[in-house]
């Protein structure tokens, strides 16, 4: 099935989620044209980006005439749609890991640490930017170590999170340090997730998908 004519991602150069599925795009080989919405200006609050996305939440893929939504069931369209070069392990509880290790980000760091968590700290409940950034850290820390551990017990041949290829799990876990580093979380305990990370990012895909690349980060 050739690729459709078109593939447009409502994106913010910020946004982890966003960045999750630039890197799918990328590491499929896939053209793309980004759309950016500034979240922190409050953007993908208005009327016009809802009347696309009823989330009211980047990222969003236009594809074959549908909108997707959501970061994990983007990319695992993606999968099915453009299996040539696969995100998933081949076997059914290669699958299963990949996608809990992907979903320990995705639901368990950073819901408590995305935008609209750290605006409701900082405004309604008052807190200061010091204390603001201590939340960010210590569920930024807990999560990342349930994920060092996790990888460190099973062995794996190659520099990637679950072997020699970058797979969901790399997607998930990259745009998670990049924000941890902006909040000045220590990583030195993670030594595991710290050599993935360093071998994505020798990747042209992942170069390209990373925030600093973005044509709104300028």
């Amino acid at each position: 099935m050739s690729a459709p004519a078109q593939l447009r991602l409502h994106t913010y150069f910020r946004s982890s989620a966003a960045f999750r599925v630039r890197i799918a795009l990328e590491l499929k080989g896939l053209a793309w044209e980004p759309v950016a919405w500034q979240l922190a200006a409050g953007e993908h609050c208005g009327e016009a980006y809802r009347e696309i996305a009823s989330f009211g939440l980047v990222p969003l893929l236009e594809i074959d005439g549908l909108r997707l939504q959501q970061s994990q069931p983007i990319i695992e369209y993606l999968e099915a749609r453009f299996p040539a070069v696969p995100l998933l392990p081949a076997d059914e509880p290669g699958k299963a890991r990949a996608r809990a290790l992907a979903q320990l980000v995705a639901c368990e760091i950073h819901p408590l640490n995305n935008l609209r968590v750290l605006q409701y700290l900082r405004g309604p409940l008052g807190l200061p930017e010091a204390e603001v950034n201590t939340w960010y850290r210590h569920w930024c820390a807990e999560g990342l170590a349930r994920m060092e551990a996790e990888l460190q017990s099973v062995p794996t041949v190659g520099d990637y999170a679950l072997g020699t290829s970058p797979l969901i799990v790399d997607c998930f876990l990259v745009p998670q340090l990049f924000n941890a580093r902006r909040f000045e979380t220590d990583l030195s305990p993670y030594g595991r997730v710290r050599h993935i990370e360093a071998a994505c990012m020798e990747l042209p895909a992942f170069q390209r998908a990373q925030p600093a690349s973005q044509a709104d980060a300028r």
